[in-house]
């Protein structure tokens, strides 16, 4: 009876199949990874290394990407203090570990990541929220510090928690979120206005 079966719908063909796809999208999936980490790691291309914290950060309209684009620009050092790379990836990384351990991704989306609740935060540097950039570093530092105190709800009557957020961490908090607007997310997120192009 087996022999008046098509080959193609034999059980044993579909089996043979499902093990030769699967193991060609796997060589697929290592080669795209090793394709894609050297443009994703940080000192590349689209990922500034730590130290971009000591310049000007600016977004910027591309008109061949038809999208905004981040700018690197002078020396602009965050708090007023240049650090070496050592030092500046240290600080950032600080500030990476505490939006973790806070679990700011509950509320904010950081880099494609987290919930919609609140603000996303892969440009809040640039946001212009901040009034201007003379005064974006003290008003960041006491919101994180007491952001019933110091809130932003536009209206909304949305607040962010309080925290219990230090000093010194609300610094490394924010050197994360200036290293974090440097990257390149291909326009994401979109339909965001930087401080400098607010009208």
């Amino acid at each position: 009876m087996s022999d008046n079966i098509p080959w193609w719908s034999r059980e044993v063909f579909w089996k043979k199949t499902a093990i030769w796809v699967t193991g060609f999208m796997f060589v697929v999936l290592i080669v795209l990874t090793l394709d894609t980490l050297p443009k994703i790691s940080v000192g590349s291309e689209h990922v500034p290394a730590y130290s971009v914290i000591n310049k000007h950060i600016d977004y910027v309209f591309n008109d061949e990407r038809n999208i905004q684009v981040p700018v690197i620009g002078k020396d602009d050092p965050l708090f007023g203090q240049m650090l070496t790379e050592q030092e500046a990836e240290a600080l950032v990384t600080h500030g990476k570990k505490i939006t973790q351990g806070r679990n700011c991704m509950g509320c904010h989306t950081l880099l494609g990541n987290g919930s919609y609740f609140a603000p996303d935060l892969t440009k809040a540097w640039l946001d212009p929220a901040w009034s201007s950039e003379e005064e974006r570093e003290q008003y960041m530092i006491e919101f994180l510090m007491d952001p019933q105190e110091n809130a932003r709800s536009f209206g909304s009557g949305r607040t962010m928690p309080n925290l219990h957020i230090t000093k010194e961490e609300a610094k490394a908090i924010i050197a994360f979120l200036k290293w974090m607007s440097s990257i390149d997310t291909n326009g994401f997120p979109y339909n965001f206005t930087v401080i400098d192009k607010e009208g």
